[in-house]
């Protein structure tokens, strides 16, 4: 599976953004998805997940209510809604293609995009 995020960009506190990651290969609508984010100095946490077929999801308790992940398995893409965004939402986020079981635990996740820069300015 390769990867591709998008819909990075610099945002106000308050305002949202939707980022997307376009999957290829044929194992994407098997998989779970998951979007992490490492923001300068910090280490890389977890976001958001999905399972195949979209209808389970789990949070960070930091973006909770704020944030939506979603798919569209017809094509082949992950979408990321972010609102409400606070400047520590800054970061870059990636996205992440799993197994079948959704987690938290980035080492359950082989597959992984080059990341999109996601600044929040107060």
């Amino acid at each position: 599976v390769q990867l591709q995020a998008s819909g990075g960009g610099l945002v106000q506190a308050g305002g949202s953004l939707r980022l997307s990651c376009a999957a290829s290969g044929r194992t994407f609508s098997s998989s779970v998805m998951g979007w992490f984010r490492q923001a300068p100095g910090k280490e890389r946490e977890f976001v958001a997940a999905i399972n195949w077929s979209g209808g389970r999801t789990y949070y960070a308790d930091s973006v909770k209510g704020r944030f939506t992940i979603s798919r569209d398995n017809a094509e082949n893409t992950v979408y990321l809604q972010m609102n409400s965004l606070r400047p520590e939402d800054t970061a870059v986020y990636y996205c992440a293609a799993g197994g079948y079981l959704i987690t938290a635990d980035h080492v359950e996740y082989d597959y992984w995009g080059q990341g999109t820069l996601v600044t929040v300015s107060s």
